[in-house]
């Protein structure tokens, strides 16, 4: 069984950042892709980031040039900084794995005030 724990979620001003984490329970490196997936309320869950095991990334376009997906392998841990953030990016923001996004975390929470 694979375990994601997502943190780093809170509340930020529009234009502020944040880095979110995403803590795995087996090596990451087994785990191809992992990405950040965000579900505003009364919207469905889209795909923000991902990124494979050679590091190879594809991003949103609606987040292209603000945020960062990134993976460290030794530390079984995907990161996401979130820059110049916007009150449309509030959201729950989910961690997920495989090549069909076969494991979920829990979501946290981000919430960008104008």
């Amino acid at each position: 069984q694979v375990h994601l724990v997502e943190s780093g979620g809170g509340l930020v001003q529009a234009g502020g950042s944040l880095r979110l984490s995403c803590a795995a329970s087996i090596r990451i490196f087994n785990l191809n892709p992992m990405a950040w997936y965000r579900q505003a309320p009364g919207k469905e869950r889209e795909l923000v980031a991902a990124i494979t095991r050679i590091g190879s990334t594809n991003y949103a376009d609606s987040v292209k040039g603000r945020f960062t997906i990134s993976r460290d392998n030794a530390k079984n841990t995907v990161y996401l900084q979130m820059n110049s953030l916007k009150p449309e990016d509030t959201a729950v923001y989910y961690c997920a794995a495989g090549s069909a996004a076969n494991y979920w975390g829990q979501g946290t929470q981000v919430t960008v005030s104008s």
